[in-house]
């Protein structure tokens, strides 16, 4: 009975304590993404913490906004910490042709993880500030970030997506249109089978038979998971053999590993970081067990009405 009023009294102080900060009242959130299952093409706003760097015009990796002014990407992106001529671009549906809502900022700052080494391309992440913050709309917000705690069981469902080729050396045909693709997780075992050199700061996603991958192109760019209404960070596209190669997952960057890091380098307006726990099947699922601290606590509150009823 203890626990319980302990969960009661804690339960409203969370809600309250969230509220105060931004990023954990946007993030994570997409206006415009209300699939259940999702095609090649991502109709525009699906993705709104999407990013494309590009250099003089070119892009060459994606990233994920994770607050007004920082992205995070893979440090395999980058051979220097120069910021010359690197560009981000935000609200990007299409990378050729008219693109309403997007918005550009040049980078002031680049931050790789100091013990990256590659290979195995372990610590693959990287920060970049960007020259002036930026407004969200429902085309730009922020993604949620998986806390130190989170838990992406095997099976969990994720999308990556990006602007990357579609095959190895096929390149996205005009007008490159954003891609997204569905990819369960895959268990360290599993991955370390394939790989023999994965870490506990990656995590592994794909199919056993393929098909499905990021590829030359994506790196940097998001592996998302939905944890009821909200889309967490789960990964970032780091590296893998070939592209949707049967037995060889896509390997990311695990994101949870890094909240200290993270937070270390933004000092103020941190990113919303979120407790994830997948559920091994479908992502977006709320179970039992999750509902169950709220129900206790609303019971008492609802039983006197259906009585006086």
């Amino acid at each position: 009975m203890e626990g319980k009023l302990l969960i009661c009294a804690v339960l409203p102080l969370v809600f309250l304590l969230s509220g105060n900060n931004a990023q954990l009242d946007v993030c994570g959130t997409a206006p415009l993404n209300t699939k259940i299952v999702g095609g090649e093409d991502a109709p525009a706003g699906s993705w709104p913490w999407q990013v494309s760097l590009q250099r003089r015009g070119f892009h060459f990796c994606g990233g994920s906004l994770i607050n007004n002014q920082w992205i995070l990407t893979a440090a395999h992106c980058f051979s220097s910490t120069s910021t010359s001529g690197l560009v981000v671009s935000l609200g990007r549906d299409s990378l050729n042709g008219i693109n309403l809502n997007d918005v550009s900022r040049s980078v002031i700052q680049i931050i790789n993880h100091p013990d990256y080494d590659s290979p195995p391309n372990n610590n693959d992440v990287s920060l970049l500030k960007l020259s002036s913050t930026v407004s969200f709309t429902d085309y730009i917000r922020p993604v949620c970030l998986a806390a130190n705690d989170s838990d992406f069981q095997t099976g969990t469902t994720c999308w990556v997506t990006g602007w990357g080729t579609i095959n190895s050396g096929d390149s996205l045909p005009f007008p490159q249109r954003l891609q997204e693709v569905t990819v369960p997780v895959v268990s360290q075992t599993s991955c370390q089978e394939s790989y023999g050199s994965i870490t506990s700061n990656m995590i592994c996603a794909g199919l056993a038979e393929g098909g499905k991958d990021s590829c030359q192109g994506d790196s940097g760019g998001p592996l998302v998971s939905k944890n009821d209404s909200r889309w967490v960070l789960g990964g970032v596209v780091s590296f893998g053999r070939g592209c949707a190669e049967p037995n060889f997952p896509g390997v990311y960057a695990r994101v949870s590993e890094y909240e200290n890091w993270i937070k270390s380098h933004i000092s103020s307006n941190q990113p919303g970081f979120v407790s994830f726990s997948g559920d091994g099947a479908s992502s977006s699922s709320h179970s039992f067990a999750h509902s169950l601290p709220l129900l206790l606590c609303i019971l008492p509150v609802l039983l006197p009405l259906f009585v006086l009823s």
